[in-house]
């Protein structure tokens, strides 16, 4: 074979190439990839959440996706860098990668929007400050998901400050596609599971079934009472999908009463250990279980909108058990033996009822939730004669509901010395956005 026959085959074989290649990115283009949208893509969240994404772990493998990050102006350098990163991952599941920061133009054809902790623009030094300044954005981004995103478009509220709030604004400006807005609760589960693996000395991938209840990032109840353990070595054993209640297990019940509370309490309030890789692995495991259902027979926890299910007043986003299957969300209504305290309820939903009417403005002050009790002593500090009789008259009411503070009987009972001034809520200027003083757990023995 003479050289310029191999030349003009060689020819041909590329134009047939190039011919192929051009073939198959007009098949390409015909099919649209999955629109991932992710706000705030400046935070460090989203840079664990990206790897995960792309992986195809999440929309599966033979899906394509294509993900805009939006963030303000300020931010453009930081997006500029990410998507040069992204590209380099070299996914094969990533078609594009965009940056956006005109607000006019954010979730255009949306299929999911990710809504990532907004950036702290000014402080803050009161709770209500707090509170109302959550409105502007959520007002802006669901008027916007409205108008570009797609119909049947997803919605998943993640970060560790006023998840619910968000979520329920998110619902008020965006309500065609209230169903479709959900906040992530799996981060606080996934942090008392591995508390309790810690405490058992196991694997928290080991622990299923403990369910979070009201307020994701403040005032929750982590119910052990469904909460379940496989491959514990103890005297009983068996094949890997043998189980045995938690409780059954944890001898030690001061420590869940007390340690384990307080652990929770504090990692909740504070936003401590809640950082950018939990954040990212909570959001994509929840969207996984969206579009492809959860595992069969275990209990999710999941911020939704309350329509009366389990007692809790309509109209407040409250987390409680869940199962994805068939591309939707179901409440776990029928389980048995989960009853919550009339005092749990009314903790959990008297915050967030005041964060909502604060933050629209029905409503000036938040007042931290109080037991009747606990407003008869505070009324008792009052030098006023009259006041004092009339707080006697209401601790002589409540007496029944005080709780019984000692262990051993014949002991005195002793009330705890509390400053109540302190339950008034505050901030300051190094932690404007801090919850502390209105977060709380309630003791897990109550509901066992």
């Amino acid at each position: 074979m003479t050289t310029e026959l191999m030349k003009a085959i060689a020819q041909e074989n590329l134009e047939a190439h190039i011919q192929k290649e051009l073939e198959k990115d007009s098949l390409k283009d015909l099919i649209d990839p999955l629109q991932v949208w992710i706000t705030s893509a400046s935070a460090p969240a989203c840079y664990s959440l990206i790897p995960i994404l792309t992986s195809g772990e999440v929309f599966g493998m033979h899906t394509e996706i294509s993900i805009a990050l939006f963030d303000n102006k300020q931010a453009e350098k930081t997006l500029q860098n990410l998507a040069l990163e992204m590209q380099d991952l070299v996914s094969p599941v990533l078609r594009s990668v965009s940056i956006c920061t005109r607000v006019e133009e954010a979730f255009r054809q949306a299929h999911v929007v990710i809504i990532l902790d907004d950036p702290r623009t000014k402080e803050v030094y009161t709770m209500e400050e707090c509170l109302r300044s959550r409105v502007p954005l959520c007002r802006l981004y669901g008027y916007l998901i409205e108008k570009n995103a797609l119909d049947s478009v997803r919605v998943i509220v993640g970060g560790k400050t006023f998840v619910n709030l968000k979520t329920l604004l998110l619902m008020r400006y965006a309500p065609s596609i209230a169903h479709n807005i959900v906040a992530v609760a799996l981060g606080v589960e996934g942090q008392a599971r591995a508390e309790l693996a810690r405490k058992m000395k196991t694997s928290p991938s080991y622990i299923k079934d403990v369910i979070i209840w009201g307020n994701i990032s403040g005032n929750c109840y982590v119910d052990l009472r469904k909460a379940k353990i496989y491959k514990y070595e103890s005297a009983i054993w068996g094949p890997p999908h043998f189980s045995r209640p938690v409780l059954s297990l944890v001898f030690d019940s001061e420590w869940i009463n007390r340690e384990f509370v307080t652990t929770l309490k504090d990692l909740t309030a504070t936003g401590k250990q809640f950082g950018g890789m939990l954040a990212a692995h909570s959001i994509a495991t929840t969207l996984k279980y969206w579009y492809h259902g959860s595992p069969y027979g275990e209990i999710v926890s999941l911020g939704v909108l309350s329509e009366g299910q389990f007692g809790i007043p309509e109209g407040i986003v409250f987390s409680m058990p869940v199962k994805f299957e068939n591309g939707t969300w179901v409440v776990l209504t029928d389980l048995k033996d989960i009853e919550i305290s009339e005092q749990t309820m009314a903790r959990m939903t008297s915050d967030l009822m005041q964060e909502k009417l604060v933050a629209l403005g029905d409503l000036l002050y938040f007042q931290p939730y109080q037991p009747e009790h606990e407003r008869a002593a505070l009324i008792t500090t009052d030098d006023n004669e009259e006041n004092q009789e009339y707080a006697d008259d209401l601790v002589s009411e409540y007496k029944n509901d005080l709780p019984d503070l000692t262990h051993e009987e014949g002991k005195d009972q002793v009330m705890p010395d509390v400053d109540y001034l302190d339950l008034t809520p505050k901030t300051n200027s190094e932690n404007p956005f801090s919850q502390e003083l209105t977060n709380d757990f309630e003791n897990i023995s109550m509901e066992q």
